[in-house]
């Protein structure tokens, strides 16, 4: 292909992406397959790789992040990111109805939209391109959070059609659906982290990551509800928004014109019902006066304006016993204290169960086995409880003693400082530690023995055919072959008797023995360090190469790797600290268990950059910055997270961190540009 071929079909391919992105997460209409997109995103990487020259600022690519921000800068509002008066009550509604009639009549109308719950967002767009994104921070001002935003796939970077003004800013709310909240809180738990609490605080917390590339796997979504401009196209809220959506915009189908506030109420009692049905959090109703003319005619407090309200639904809450409280031992080894209580329809499911999180929780609330509490669903999703009613408490109860040992093992238990959960520490001998690093181990992302699942790891367990994984590799026909269990019946399964017949047993060791096949960052992954998820242990394997250099690396080796802080860097020292451990990883080693990462998956294309060491910094036109990073250790070179004087190269690109900058400059590290660092590679 020529440059003038290229140019026009990166043109292409950057139109046609970004309308399946549309189609896709806007419109809910794909029309190809997910294979079909991934084509064409890769035609478009490669081209850009070949043709950088022509790559587009507002390319689909950017959608995967790589910029690494340090400090969020601080930006003004052009227009103040005031917040709404919020209410729960009706009357107070029928109050905002006649102020709105004494100021301007009887002859306007509202709308009514979905509150969504996340995080406001303020999009500016000059020329039909995004240009910033900052969020509301104390309404005068926010943080710029632009690189971030990019990853978000509905958001568009340019707009369709035209009609649009030269600048204008929308406003919105980003907003994490609950497919991808669950998602995330799984792979949290996986890795001993705390889970959020509800998708509201996974949205806020993910847009502030300091890695965009990170955003991007966070499944993100976006609803746009307010336009700013001195040349809008309507003087009506409703169909500016009509017509943003036209110009690509992701704008809520369930947005509605009313007449008066009976239509209000109509509105709010339909949601109030039907929001459990929606695939993401909405807490309320905004309603607005829908004419701006109108709008300008009200005005605004200090605070708020006085042409909207919002109207927040009550939490749903109901009252039952609390009849036990149990602790639960994870596979880190942490305790989470959970109320066990009377069945209760709560926002359309039974609860039986909720989370009392840790010590503290438990001391706040004052509760105690045999009280009358209150229970919730934290962003309608985690029950928990919210309160006692103590007029119903009985007379003989006492307060809650946590526990000092930990319940299965007996083992006393610890606390570290500035942790709120207590651990077992007996994480060799502790039953439900041991069973649950063997379910981690086997699970699909790390050694993906399929074949073990349904309560077979329970099973080798009890018996004491296993106690650790290399003993997985130990199993034998004869070990296994007849092994019986009859699972008791729980709430949700029915009793159930699992038996190893030879068709079982064949299925298990042939697993087994395909584990053996996994990559080593898959292995790194799978031996369950703490704090050392998929992405870190893939960080920490082609940076080290093999087990042996992870097993010796300093800590001040490990906090050089990319995204390894204090903490990864303790627990990965402490891991190998423990004789037991290097005992299981020698027995895994002579069983055939990838602990190097092999010629064909570090993908060395050449030794150019042999024995170089790079950071890279900012924020780049033609490539992200994994690419890049990607690209040094495909030319032999070494990624770096810091620079010192061993440092060869600062990868310079937009936005370089200044501490970066600065210190490359004192200890006389050369700072290159994309283009000089595409030139070494020539």
């Amino acid at each position: 292909m020529n440059q003038k071929e290229a140019k026009i079909r990166i043109q292409e391919l950057t139109e046609k992406i970004e309308e399946h992105n549309r189609l896709y997460y806007n419109l809910a209409k794909p029309v190809i397959s997910d294979y079909e997109f991934d084509m064409l995103m890769k035609e478009l990487i490669e081209l850009e790789k070949e043709f950088p020259e022509y790559a587009q600022s507002d390319s689909p690519t950017h959608r995967v992040g790589g910029g690494i921000t340090k400090e969020f800068k601080q930006v003004a509002h052009k227009y103040p990111m005031l917040s709404l008066g919020n209410t729960y009550s009706e009357d107070d509604l029928k109050d905002f109805d006649e102020r709105v009639k004494k100021a301007i009549g009887n002859d306007f109308e509202y709308v009514c939209e979905l509150k969504f719950d996340g995080v406001a967002i303020g999009l500016t767009y000059k020329n039909g391109k995004l240009f910033q994104a900052v969020t509301r921070g104390d309404g005068e001002s926010g943080d710029d959070v632009t690189v971030n935003i990019r990853t978000i796939k509905s958001i568009p970077l340019k707009l369709k059609g035209d009609g649009f003004p030269a600048e204008f800013e929308i406003r919105g709310e980003i907003i994490m659906p609950r497919k991808s909240f669950e998602k995330i809180n799984d792979e949290r738990e996986e890795t001993g982290e705390l889970l959020f609490a509800n998708p509201r605080n996974a949205a806020a917390g993910s847009i502030k990551m300091q890695d965009s590339s990170e955003v991007a796997k966070r499944g993100l979504d976006c609803f746009l509800y307010h336009m700013l401009s001195e040349n809008l196209p309507f003087d009506s809220h409703y169909e500016n928004l009509r017509k943003a959506r036209e110009w690509g915009f992701k704008v809520s189908d369930y947005m509605v014109k009313c007449k008066d506030i009976n239509g209000v109420f109509s509105y709010i009692s339909l949601w109030n019902e039907k929001r459990k049905d929606l695939p993401f959090d909405i807490d309320g109703v905004v309603i607005k006066v829908n004419s701006y003319k109108l709008q300008e005619q009200l005005g605004f407090t200090a605070k708020s304006p006085r042409w909207a309200i919002s109207y927040k639904f009550k939490a749903e809450e109901v009252l039952t016993k609390l009849i036990s409280i149990d602790f639960q031992v994870g596979r880190t080894g942490a305790i989470t204290p959970v109320a066990n209580l009377e069945p209760v329809q709560l926002a359309g499911s039974v609860v039986r169960r909720a989370t009392l999180h840790n010590a503290d929780v438990i001391e706040k609330l004052g509760v105690r086995t045999g009280d009358m509490v209150y229970v919730e669903k934290g962003g309608d999703v985690i029950p928990k409880i919210t309160g006692i009613e103590i007029s119903k408490r009985p007379a003989n109860s006492v307060p809650v003693k946590y526990i000092e040992k930990c319940p299965e093992c007996n083992t006393p238990l610890v606390r570290k400082e500035n942790e709120s959960n207590h651990y077992c520490p007996n994480e060799e001998n502790c039953p439900p530690q041991i069973k649950g690093k063997l379910e981690h181990f086997i699970c699909r992302k790390a050694m993906n023995i399929e074949s073990l699942g349904e309560g077979k790891i329970e099973m080798l367990y009890d018996n004491g055919i296993v106690n650790n994984f290399a003993d997985l590799y130990d199993l034998t026909y004869d070990k296994l072959i007849g092994l019986e269990k009859v699972f008791k019946a729980t709430e949700n399964k029915k009793e159930k008797k699992l038996s190893f017949k030879e068709k079982t047993v064949e299925n298990i060791l042939k697993g087994v023995e395909n584990s053996k096949k996994v990559t080593f960052e898959r292995v790194l992954y799978a031996i369950g360090i703490r704090y050392v998820g998929e992405n870190i242990a893939k960080k920490l394997a082609f940076y080290f190469k093999n087990i042996d250099n992870i097993a010796k690396a300093t800590f001040d080796e490990l906090i050089e790797v990319e995204e390894i802080g204090d903490k990864i860097a303790e627990s990965v020292i402490n891991y190998f600290r423990n004789k037991n451990n290097v005992k299981i990883i020698e027995r895994l080693r002579n069983k055939g268990i990838q602990f190097e990462i092999t010629a064909n998956a570090s993908k060395i294309k050449s030794d150019k950059l042999q024995g170089k060491s790079f950071v890279v910094s900012g924020t780049f036109k033609n490539f992200s910055r994994d690419e890049i990073k990607n690209t040094i250790e495909e030319n032999g070179g070494k990624n770096v997270s810091s620079v010192s004087s061993k440092t060869d190269y600062l990868v310079s690109g937009e936005n370089t961190g200044p501490e970066k900058y600065k210190k490359a400059k004192e200890l006389n590290v050369k700072i290159i540009s994309e283009e000089e660092f595409s030139e070494m590679l020539k």
